[in-house]
């Protein structure tokens, strides 16, 4: 790869989150007169469903709103980074943990679905705008440690974008202001326990099996691991690019070689995303099994590849949810949250290597079943079958 290529990329991923802020804040104006709107003909009250005026502004300033604690906001958000940046996904799930349970923002929205519906899907819309905030910045940073830690397949990053730019435009566009939190926080669940299947499958004898030249390469790296000038080995035994064309893409990771057919991570990267989008994620939950399941790539390369491929379908769903449907997101929260989120993503890439690929997907695996159950059963039973309940 070239100096000049190298160059640009970095450019690319760090003036994303400058650029951004400057466009959607060109339709601030128009969302807050929806929730202003929205507000208004919502019933006055303090019984549950309405709105005291008298009560102070909490989240997105509205009166009696939850006002979650900064501090508690920025410490989640750490996690919502290194989790994010040490496997690859789950930062979009972590992060809708926090605004839907820790903070208490989708109990407040529910209390809405009969009184006012209208308020009841921004509220939903913006959770899911709030979650790929934080998930994108996460994405951008893990993608600049990851491809100089030799660690990203570039060529298979930018297909599965590509594919990713068409769901991420058309998922917000079909259905902002139309989904309740109830069917949402069901369909988050449902989308997050089927996956962990995927991946507990990878971790048994027939799975691993199907995976053997995954499973020497993530050998070899672990190995090198345990021996002196990582960084170094790093530099000269991480992914390159063999061959790069529309037929086929070939490039070997540590010794080992690996090839893919471009036009499949499109397909794929399409899909994940349009599933991402309307669950308000980055889609790494997904793409993680896609990359070790069809692609057969090491937990090791299949972070920073996600990563990237995050960050792509991120910019372009906050876009069309922010500047085309106009959907609001709480700043003071949100601005906290990122600081929290670059810490945690720095620590995330420096940390995973000296976790074996095993446990790296045990992890992804315990958290999937969890927020899976947990969620599934909020969103279609009305209550949770595991703590909290």
């Amino acid at each position: 790869m070239s100096k000049n290529l190298k160059v640009f990329f970095a450019i690319f991923v760090l003036s994303v989150f400058f650029v951004s802020p400057i466009l959607i804040a060109a339709s601030a104006h128009a969302a807050g007169d929806r929730l202003t709107e929205a507000i208004a003909k919502t019933p006055q009250g303090t019984e549950k469903g309405q709105i005291d005026p008298k009560a102070k502004p909490g989240w997105l300033g509205i009166p009696g709103a939850p006002s979650p604690s900064l501090i508690l906001a920025f410490f989640w958000a750490i996690w919502v980074g290194w989790i994010f940046s040490t496997v690859g996904a789950f930062g979009g799930i972590m992060a809708g943990v926090g605004h839907i349970t820790i903070f208490g923002l989708a109990n407040y929205g529910k209390a809405f679905k009969e009184t006012s519906p209208t308020l009841n899907k921004l509220i939903t819309d913006s959770i899911r705008v709030s979650n790929q905030w934080l998930v994108g910045l996460s994405a951008a940073i893990s993608s600049l440690n990851y491809y100089r830690m030799g660690r990203l397949v570039l060529p298979l990053g930018i297909c599965l974008a590509i594919g990713a730019v068409g769901g991420s435009i058309l998922v917000p566009i079909l259905t902002a202001g139309k989904i309740s939190l109830k069917a949402y926080i069901g369909y988050f669940g449902l989308c997050v326990f089927a996956v962990a299947f995927v991946l507990l499958w990878e971790t048994l004898p027939a799975g691993q099996r199907k995976r053997k030249e995954a499973s020497k390469a993530a050998r070899a790296f672990e190995e090198s691991v345990k021996g002196k000038d990582i960084a170094e080995k790093d530099e000269k035994r991480g992914v390159k690019i063999k061959k790069f064309g529309f037929g086929r893409v070939v490039f070997t990771f540590y010794g080992v070689e690996f090839s893919f057919r471009p036009i499949i991570p499109v397909l794929g990267g399409f899909f994940i995303a349009m599933i991402a989008s309307f669950i308000g994620v980055g889609g790494g939950f997904l793409f993680v099994p896609f990359l070790t399941s069809v692609a057969g790539l090491p937990m090791f390369i299949v972070a920073g590849t996600s990563a990237l491929t995050v960050l792509v379908g991120m910019v372009v769903s906050i876009f069309t949810y922010m500047v085309v449907k106009g959907t609001m997101i709480y700043w003071p929260l949100i601005g906290v949250e990122l600081i929290g989120i670059f810490v945690g993503s720095m620590i995330g890439p420096r940390t995973s290597k000296y976790f074996p690929e095993v446990w790296l997907k045990r992890l992804f695996i315990v958290l999937a079943l969890y927020v899976g159950v947990r969620y599934t059963s909020v969103g279609f039973l009305g209550f949770s079958i595991v703590p909290p309940f």
